[in-house]
């Protein structure tokens, strides 16, 4: 009889503020590489590096006392990489594959352990491929050496998850032109503020991407000012 009464009371309890049961429902939130804003509650797939803010969202909380464990852990391992206790955490992926991350709550003051859940964060293989000729001639297309999908944020060889980056432009006596470290930037075919000449030029890149892979790419460029692309043409030249 007495063990009937103490689970009523902590029934009770947990009805007690609004006649609802309490719960957490956690979200990821990022921002994409177009600036916007995404959102889950069940999984998301992007690409490394990426800053993700995790929010547990509890609901009819009132007066109790929640202790927060978020367990990050990859597919089918069996120990966590880390636990963050705060309510709301943020975590940066630099890694590819799938990750699982589970919240669990509890009421401290009454030892209820609410509904926990999870959230699946999938990570893509690296991609990185430079393209041998641009065209920066005023036309909208093609005007910035980079990485593929720099110029044309749609191309279908879109770089992925490209964690370290640094590439460098040398003219054909070896003089370098151009540096960068951002991968979503490049070169606009200028040396210090004025347009180089129509020609050959030379890209080397280092990068590394998040499942580890290496890369360090080595060929020509090809500048070509007087280029024009047919309004049906998308992607580099």
């Amino acid at each position: 009889m007495r063990m009937k009464l103490s689970f009523l009371v902590v029934l009770m309890a947990l009805f007690a503020t609004t006649g609802h049961a309490q719960s957490v429902k956690p979200t990821a939130t990022y921002t994409d590489k177009d600036n916007n804003i995404v959102n889950s509650d069940n999984e998301l797939t992007a690409e490394a590096p990426l800053d993700v803010t995790f929010r547990a969202n509890p609901t009819n909380i009132g007066d109790h006392t929640v202790a927060y464990e978020w367990h990050f852990r990859k597919e089918n391992a069996e120990q966590d990489l880390i636990v963050r206790y705060e309510e709301d955490t943020q975590y940066t992926f630099t890694e590819s594959g799938a990750f699982i991350i589970t919240l669990k709550a509890r009421l401290t003051d009454i030892n209820v352990d609410l509904d926990s859940a999870t959230i699946k964060v999938t990570i893509s293989e690296s991609r990185l491929e430079m393209p041998n000729a641009f065209s920066p001639n005023g036309d909208d297309k093609n005007e910035i050496y980079g990485a593929k999908g720099v110029c044309d944020p749609n191309s279908t060889a879109h770089y992925k998850s490209i964690v370290e980056f640094h590439g460098y432009i040398f003219n054909r006596w070896g003089q370098k032109l151009f540096e960068w470290t951002d991968v979503s930037k490049g070169w606009d075919g200028t040396f210090h503020g004025s347009p180089v000449k129509d020609g050959v030029y030379f890209v080397l890149v280092k990068a590394k991407g998040a499942d580890g892979r290496e890369y360090n790419i080595k060929k020509d460029i090809n500048l070509l000012r007087n280029f024009t692309e047919s309004t049906s043409s998308t992607g580099n030249p």
